[in-house]
């Protein structure tokens, strides 16, 4: 069957269970609409979370970065992992004991101020809006490329279909239909690597054959074999490359890590389990859950660059003919993704290293994956199966992140905040309007993403770890921060990230616009701006016990209330406090 088809016939149905089960899963009450109920069992929910935190930046824009970066991108593979586990073990299971709806609800109780309430919704937002954008620019591609549509009106359509299923049924819809999209993007991942495995090196798992011979009969090793070929094209090597700055792939790690554990889209989903021991299994599995894909990605980075690398080179290793090339270059070229000028005339496709030689002007670094099944020649069926994957795991993370800054809005502000007297029915219909306008800013923004999908998330967690990181830890673990503490704490961190990013990416991500134009980029001893969140969780750290330290303790109640969640007894209750 042709491609075409067969992609519109397998995305369609998956989309078509996905509304099925939001239509199925409706929520009618607030507490369905935030936390499902309080009644996902904890397998089921490791897998939603799964999904919820795999999103385009997982599934399409981390291999691509390890494509293009080699050993350098190894950051988002330890920073997410890493971050997940800091996050199982020092967050969750203490936020769900305490059994509320939401992250600044928590921070707004446990420093007893509606005042940092309202600050932990602004960085919420904030982080959250710039982490939505990250899908939108991977629901785009994914549109774009497999609809044959400019790359526009790709993200047009995926805004109104995030926007049908996440609207309507709310974290109750959201959690069953990220179990079905988990299920759908992990198949989709992991085909095309085995067979690319099978196909380069003749190992059905790709983990194993990352580190295999070539099984062209050369007696190389694939990694050899990459490093010899990115080397005489002038690049770097691919398993040394990205490590000339060892403290900023530290702090960048670091970031990454810190920064997961203070997602609240993630954070969210341990509210939806019954119990705090049902907390901890559903950490367990999510992370055997995630790992199954994430064990994967370097194998898929690396032998995509190698099949795109010897593609170019052409069959004489002298460049690609151009009147020749492959149908999966003229699909690309469509999307305006990947772009080729014929510098000399002769009419083949120069790629090396050299910017005045190089005639692959641009290959956007999140194409890779959904590619590679094309450039390696595997059937149709698995190429239309990468492409429901891809829009799965974008979507998926969308969904999760407009739910908390509805909730955020809906719950934190007008609920918690200014209009504590609004019925149910109210607040359910301000959650649904606030989605609503997340998906148009966010759709608005992912027209001009400040970098390519996952630089964009990274950004994301450089937000959620220089603001909401620090406050939670915080607020579970220290007695002594008092809300003068975490209010100037959270607002130093956040501003003094967002102004190194800002100054480096532009306001509102707009080139040129930065507003100190002495500096230059990464001044700060050479750290990047998406590495800078560490940085800006430090000065959290410091400025919140600094100004704890001058300031009126806690009252006694609050510290009470804080021991209270830390202490295992109870911990098989849904909540107490």
């Amino acid at each position: 069957m042709e491609l075409q088809t067969l992609t519109y016939i397998v995305v369609g149905l998956t989309f078509a269970l996905y509304i099925g089960i939001a239509i199925w899963a409706r929520a009618a009450t607030t507490g369905e609409f935030y936390v499902a109920g309080k009644g996902v069992h904890p397998v089921l929910n490791g897998m939603a979370t799964g999904a919820d935190w795999m999103s385009a930046a997982s599934f399409i824009s981390m291999a691509g970065l390890i494509a293009f970066n080699g050993y350098g991108a190894s950051v988002f593979l330890m920073g997410w992992t890493g971050g997940y586990v800091l996050l199982a073990m020092l967050l969750a299971p203490y936020l769900r004991k305490y059994g509320k709806f939401t992250v600044p609800e928590f921070i707004g109780d446990r420093f007893y101020s509606k005042t940092a309430r309202i600050v932990a919704v602004l960085c919420l937002i904030i982080a959250s809006i710039t982490y939505v954008i990250g899908q939108m620019k991977g629901i785009g591609v994914a549109f774009s490329r497999f609809l044959e549509l400019p790359f526009d009106t790709g993200l047009y359509v995926g805004m109104a279909i995030v926007f049908f299923y996440a609207v309507l049924g709310g974290m109750k819809g959201i959690t069953y239909t990220q179990i079905a999209q988990y299920c759908v993007l992990i198949f989709a991942y992991t085909v095309p690597a085995v067979f690319i495995s099978l196909n380069l090196t003749g190992q059905p798992f790709p983990q194993i054959g990352l580190g295999s011979q070539m099984a062209d009969g050369s007696g190389m090793y694939l990694l050899d074999k990459l490093d010899l070929v990115v080397q005489d094209l002038g690049f770097d090597k691919y398993t040394t490359a990205g490590m000339d700055n060892k403290l900023n792939m530290f702090v960048y790690t670091l970031t990454l890590m810190i920064g997961t554990a203070g997602l609240p889209h993630v954070i969210i989903r341990f509210f939806t389990v019954p119990s705090v021991k049902a907390a901890r299994f559903s950490a367990g599995w999510a992370l055997v859950f995630i790992a199954l894909l994430y064990t994967v990605a370097p194998a898929v980075g690396a032998m995509a660059r190698l099949n795109l690398t010897t593609t170019f080179q052409g069959e004489d290793g002298q460049g690609m003919v151009y009147e020749e090339r492959p149908q999966w270059v003229k699909n690309w070229e469509k999307t305006g993704l990947l772009k080729f000028d014929d510098k000399n005339g002769d009419g083949k496709i120069t790629y090396v290293a050299d910017k005045a030689i190089n005639e692959v002007v641009k290959i956007d670094k999140d194409i890779m994956v959904l590619a590679n099944p094309e450039i390696a020649k595997l059937p149709n069926w698995v190429i239309a199966l990468v492409a429901a994957g891809g829009l799965a795991a974008a979507l998926s993370t969308a969904a999760g992140l407009l739910l908390a800054i509805a909730s955020s809005i809906s719950h934190d502000l007008l609920k918690g905040v200014f209009t504590p007297d609004i019925s149910e029915k109210t607040e359910l219909l301000a959650s649904r309007i606030a989605m609503a306008g997340a998906v148009m800013v966010a759709g608005y923004l992912g027209l001009h993403p400040p970098d390519f999908a996952a630089g964009t998330v990274a950004i994301a967690f450089g937000l959620a770890a220089s603001s909401l990181f620090p406050a939670l830890m915080m607020g579970i673990f220290s007695k002594r921060i008092n809300r003068s503490g975490a209010v100037w704490g959270m607002l130093a961190g956040l501003g003094i990230t967002m102004l190194y990013v800002f100054q480096h990416k532009g306001i509102m991500f707009v080139p040129g616009t930065s507003f100190l134009g002495g500096m230059q980029p990464n001044w700060f001893f050479g750290i990047t701006p998406n590495a800078f969140g560490a940085v800006g969780a430090l000065v959290n750290f410091t400025v919140a016990f600094a100004v704890s330290r001058v300031t009126a303790p806690p009252p006694e109640h609050i510290q009470h209330m804080v021991e209270h969640i830390r202490v295992p007894a109870g911990a098989g209750t849904a909540g107490d406090h």
